[in-house]
Formats: structure tokens, C-alpha cells, sequence
């Protein structure tokens, strides 16, 4: 029978809270700024954790070098994140961008533009059959 959740995914989770507090709280490197961690997945031997994070940034420049900066203080990060859980392995942290959230953004706006464009056409539309039938009944 398989367990409802992994001691891997739980370390995962509790990961991602650690490190969520620890970019907030702890790191003071301008070049990272506001980051969110979303998502952590601890491989089987907690060797590695790749952490998913988002930036409230749009280009794709600025996205690189924020996780360079991320990488570059993976090893200082890790040793905080390390005195807060007790584990006798600590992940080796590695930073991967996830757009699925401005993705997400971005097709909610899609959705929304979309919609409001049709209101506006079935407006119109409407207004247009108002003005034949006057011109039908004036005829």
C-alpha cells in the first residue's frame, strides 16, 4: 500500500517554507529582490532539491541574472535553510525559473480582454437591431 505522501514530499514542503522565510527574511542581495518560491522537489536520496521560483519581473535579462544571484548564494542559502531543519542530508539547492505563474497572468488577461471584447460586440449588435427595426417601422 503506498503512503498518501512521500517523506520526500514533505521535506519538499517543509523546504519550501524554510526557504520562503529565509529569501525573505534573511538574504539582502539587491540583484535577487522579491522572489516566491512555488514549488520544491527533493529527489529520492535528498541529494538535490530543485526549488521553482518567480520573480515580479517580466524580462527575460533581468530573470537570468536574478538566478545566477540565486545560484551563486545556494550554498550560503542552504547552510541557513540547514539550521533551521533537522536533517542529516541537506539538499543541494538548485534555482529553476517557473513562468507558470505570469503564464497563468497572462492567459487570465487573454480570457478577460476576449470577453469584454465580445460584451462590447453583442452591444453593438444589439444597438444595431434596434436602429432597423425604427427604420422598419418608420418605413
Amino acid at each position: 500500500m503506498a503512503k498518501e505522501f512521500s517523506r520526500t514530499r514533505r521535506i519538499g514542503q517543509q523546504l519550501q517554507q524554510e526557504l520562503a522565510q529565509v529569501l525573505q527574511r534573511d538574504i539582502k542581495d539587491p540583484r535577487i529582490g522579491m522572489v516566491t518560491v512555488n514549488d520544491v522537489e527533493v529527489s529520492r536520496d535528498l541529494s538535490y532539491a530543485r526549488v521553482f521560483v518567480t520573480f515580479f519581473e517580466e524580462d527575460e535579462k533581468l530573470i537570468e541574472e536574478k538566478i545566477e544571484a540565486l545560484s551563486t548564494a545556494a550554498g550560503y542559502i542552504r547552510s541557513l535553510v540547514a539550521g533551521r531543519m533537522k536533517l542529516r542530508v541537506m539538499p543541494e539547492l538548485r534555482f529553476i525559473y517557473d513562468a507558470s505563474l505570469v503564464e497563468g497572468m497572462r492567459m487570465s488577461n487573454l480570457v478577460t480582454r476576449i470577453i469584454s471584447d465580445d460584451e462590447a460586440k453583442q452591444k453593438n449588435a444589439d444597438s444595431d437591431e434596434g436602429t432597423n427595426k425604427e427604420q422598419e417601422g418608420d418605413a
